[in-house]
C-alpha cells in the first residue's frame, strides 16, 4: 500500500509552493490550468486593447503629430516584446515562475489602473479642441504620467508573458504518458483563450473607446485582469512548481561550455562520445535534474567535455554541452522565423492602408473600419484551433505515430508555406486594385477605388490560419526544446521573434521607401498616395523574400537535432520513489 501511495507522486520532480513533493492525482493538469487561462485572455485583451488603438489616442487625445505617434507606438510595442528576456532570466535564475509572475502581474495591474486614470481624469488630459479646430498639446506632466503608465505595463508584461504559459505547461508531467498526451493539446487551447481576448479587444474594446469613452475602454480590461488574478491565486494549492536554481544562473553553463571549448580547441576529439566527461544518471536524479544525451551537431562544442589530464578544474559535462547545443540550434531556427514575423506584421500596417482605399460600405449607411478586418485573423484562428486539435492531429497521429501528429518543425514549415500563399494572394489582389484604378482613373490620394474591401478577406484569413501553425508551434517549440532549467528564458525566443519581426518590418518599409522614391521625392512603392504607388511591387518583394527564407528554414530544420533526454533517469526516479 505504501509503494502504491508513493507512486502517485509526480515523476518530473515538481513540488508545491513550499518545496514538498506533490501528488499527481490532486495537483496540476487541466484543473490547475483552468485557473490560468482567464488571466491569459484578459492580458491579451488589455494589451491589444491598448496597442490596436494607441496611435489613434495619441493623435486625437494627446494631439501628437502622426510621425511622433507612430514612433512612440513602435517604441512601446518593442519594449513590451523584449522585456520578457529579463523576466524569464529572473524566473529561471532566482524567483521561479510563480513568484516572478506574481510580482510582475501586480505591476501590470498597477500600470493599467494608472493608464485608466490618465484617460479618464481631466487633470491628466489636455483641453479638448475648440470649435475652430485649434488643439492644445498635452502638458509635460500629462505626457509624463501617460507614458509612465504605459511603460509600467511594459515592465509588468516582461515578467508575465514568458512565465504564465510555461507555468501552465509545468502542470503536466512529461514522464507520465497520460499527462504527456494531455500536454500535446495544451498550447493549442492556451492560445485559443488568448485569441478570444484579442478578438474582443480588436472588435469590442476599440468601438467602446471611440464611442463610449476611453476610460470605459481601458477600465473593462483593468477590472477583468484584476478578477483573473484573484482566480489565479485561488488555485495556488493545486499548482506544481519546478524546483528553483537557488541563485545559479542557467546561462552560466552556456558560458562555461563556450570558454572550455575555446580553451580545449587544439585537443583532438575522442572517437567515441562515451569518452567525453559525464556524470552518471544517479547524480542527476539526486539533484532533481535531467541528463541530456549526446548529439552529433555542433561538434566543436564537444571539446568542452574533454577531461584534460592534470587539470584541477573539471571539464564540462556532456549534459552541459548539450544544453549549449540546444540554445545554438534554437538561435538558428529563430533567425529563419524573423521573415514570417515580418509578414504577420502586415495585418496592422499595409493591409490596413490598402483597405482604406477600397469601398468599405455595407448597404447605404454602414461603413466598415479598415482596421476591423484584423478581427478575421483572430476569427480564423479560433475556428482553426479546434479543427487542428480534434481532427488534424488525430488523423496525422495515425499516419506518423507522432503524438503531436507532425513534428514541431513540420508544423512551423506548414505555417510558412501558408503565409507565402497569403502574400501571393495579397499580390494578386493588389494587381487587380491597380487595374481598377487605371480603368476608373481614380488616382487622387483620397479617391475611393470602386472595389469592395472584402477582396482582402482571403489574405487576412490565411494569415490567421498560418498563425495557428506558426505562433502556437513557435511557442511550443521553444518551450519543448529549451534546456530544463531555461524554459522561461527559452520562451523569450518566441516573444523576441515577434518584436524583432516588427522592427524588421519597419526597417524594410523605410529602406524600400528611400530606395524607390523618385528624385522629386513624390512617389515610391509605398507612398502616402497608395493609388499612385506600387504596393504590388512590395508584396512581390516580400513573396521572394519569404520563398528564399523558406529554403533557409528547410535547411535549418534538416540539420536541427531534437533534444533527447536519458530514459534511464526516469527509471531511476521511479525506482527511488517506490523504495522511499
Amino acid at each position: 500500500m505504501e509503494a502504491k501511495k508513493d507512486e502517485e507522486y509526480t515523476v518530473d520532480g515538481t513540488v508545491d509552493l513550499r518545496g514538498r513533493p506533490v501528488l499527481s492525482s490532486t495537483t496540476g493538469k487541466w484543473k490547475a490550468c483552468a485557473f490560468l487561462v482567464g488571466y491569459e485572455s484578459f492580458e491579451r485583451m488589455s494589451f491589444y486593447g491598448i496597442a490596436s488603438n494607441l496611435v489613434n489616442y495619441l493623435t486625437t487625445q494627446l494631439h501628437e503629430d502622426t510621425v511622433s505617434s507612430v514612433r512612440n507606438v513602435n517604441n512601446w510595442s518593442g519594449v513590451v516584446w523584449m522585456t520578457p528576456i529579463f523576466g524569464a532570466y529572473i524566473a529561471d535564475a532566482y524567483l521561479g515562475r510563480y513568484w516572478t509572475f506574481t510580482v510582475a502581474s501586480l505591476i501590470y495591474v498597477m500600470g493599467m489602473v494608472l493608464l485608466t486614470m490618465a484617460v479618464s481624469l481631466k487633470i491628466f488630459k489636455p483641453i479638448a479642441c475648440t470649435s475652430t479646430g485649434i488643439c492644445n498639446k498635452a502638458s509635460t506632466s500629462q505626457i509624463a504620467f501617460f507614458y509612465t503608465a504605459l511603460y509600467i505595463i511594459a515592465i509588468g508584461a516582461g515578467g508575465t508573458k514568458p512565465n504564465i504559459s510555461t507555468f501552465g505547461a509545468d502542470q503536466f508531467d512529461d514522464f507520465n504518458p497520460h499527462e504527456k498526451q494531455l500536454k500535446v493539446s495544451f498550447f493549442n487551447w492556451w492560445m485559443f483563450s488568448a485569441f478570444l481576448g484579442s478578438l474582443f479587444a480588436t472588435s469590442g474594446l476599440v468601438y467602446i473607446q471611440e464611442n463610449l469613452g476611453w476610460g470605459l475602454g481601458y477600465g473593462i480590461p483593468t477590472i477583468g485582469l484584476t478578477v483573473s488574478l484573484i482566480i489565479f491565486y485561488v488555485g495556488t494549492r493545486i499548482y506544481r512548481h519546478k524546483p528553483r536554481n537557488n541563485g545559479r544562473s542557467p546561462a552560466r553553463d552556456v558560458i562555461d561550455v563556450i570558454i572550455f571549448a575555446w580553451v580545449n580547441r587544439r585537443l583532438k576529439l575522442p572517437r567515441q562520445a562515451s569518452e567525453l566527461y559525464e556524470l552518471d544518471a544517479q547524480h542527476y536524479v539526486a539533484n532533481g535534474k535531467r541528463q541530456v544525451l549526446h548529439s552529433p551537431n555542433f561538434r566543436m562544442l564537444d571539446k568542452a567535455a574533454i577531461a584534460k589530464e592534470g587539470s584541477s578544474k573539471p571539464s564540462c559535462t556532456v549534459t552541459q554541452v548539450e544544453k549549449t547545443k540546444l540554445i545554438c540550434g534554437m538561435i538558428m531556427i529563430w533567425f529563419t522565423l524573423l521573415i514570417p514575423s515580418t509578414i504577420w506584421a502586415q495585418i496592422n500596417t499595409l493591409f490596413v492602408k490598402q483597405g482604406t482605399t477600397l469601398d468599405r460600405h455595407i448597404g447605404s449607411k454602414f461603413e466598415v473600419p479598415a482596421a476591423s478586418l484584423g478581427s478575421f485573423v483572430t476569427l480564423s484562428m479560433l475556428l482553426s484551433v479546434p479543427f487542428y486539435d480534434r481532427y488534424f492531429v488525430p488523423f496525422m497521429r495515425l499516419k506518423t505515430g507522432n503524438p503531436r501528429g507532425i513534428t514541431l518543425l513540420q508544423r512551423l514549415g506548414i505555417g510558412c508555406v501558408i503565409q507565402i500563399i497569403a502574400i501571393v494572394i495579397a499580390y494578386v489582389v493588389e494587381l487587380h486594385r491597380m487595374h481598377v484604378i487605371k480603368v476608373e482613373n481614380v488616382t487622387g490620394p483620397k479617391d475611393i477605388v470602386p472595389m469592395s474591401i472584402f477582396w482582402l478577406l482571403p489574405q487576412y484569413s490565411l494569415i490567421g490560419i498560418a498563425d495557428v501553425f506558426n505562433s502556437i508551434g513557435l511557442l511550443e517549440f521553444f518551450y519543448d526544446q529549451s534546456p530544463e532549467d531555461m524554459q522561461s528564458l527559452g520562451t523569450t525566443f518566441f516573444t523576441s521573434t515577434i518584436g524583432v519581426g516588427n522592427f524588421l518590418n519597419s526597417f524594410l518599409i523605410t529602406m524600400v521607401d528611400k530606395i524607390t522614391r523618385n528624385t522629386n521625392g513624390e512617389k515610391s512603392w509605398i507612398g502616402n498616395n497608395l493609388n499612385q504607388s506600387h504596393l504590388d511591387y512590395y508584396y512581390g518583394f516580400l513573396m521572394v523574400l519569404a520563398t528564399l527564407n523558406l529554403g533557409a528554414f528547410l535547411w535549418a530544420s534538416n540539420v536541427y537535432v531534437y533534444k533527447k533526454e536519458n530514459s534511464e533517469v526516469v527509471q531511476v526516479e521511479e525506482k527511488m520513489l517506490v523504495e522511499l
